[in-house]
């Protein structure tokens, strides 16, 4: 199963907060996350993990349906990294 927005907002509404609030709650953290990561910052989470934007560079490559070589622009991406906390958990069993 996996754990959408939706479901988030819900599971934060069940503590003493009105829907709509912890909508905005949720909406609000998502903003600060996404803008953060667009100026090039990294997102640590205690606990949790890190997500940091890291660049690849232009590289060659080849479309598979024509089989012809192209070159792929340089890209930022954004990877994440497991804490050893949550790495510990999820391998716990």
């Amino acid at each position: 199963m996996t754990l959408t927005k939706a479901s988030i907002i819900s599971h934060v509404a069940d503590d003493d907060m009105g829907r709509s609030k912890a909508a905005h709650v949720v909406e609000s953290l998502l903003e600060i996350v996404k803008y953060s990561l667009q100026k090039g910052e990294s997102v640590l989470v205690s606990g949790f993990g890190k997500f940091s934007v890291k660049g690849k560079n232009e590289r060659r490559g080849r479309n598979p349906a024509t089989g012809a070589d192209l070159m792929l622009r340089g890209r930022r991406i954004v990877v994440f990294k497991t804490s050893t906390v949550l790495r510990d958990k999820i391998n716990q069993g």
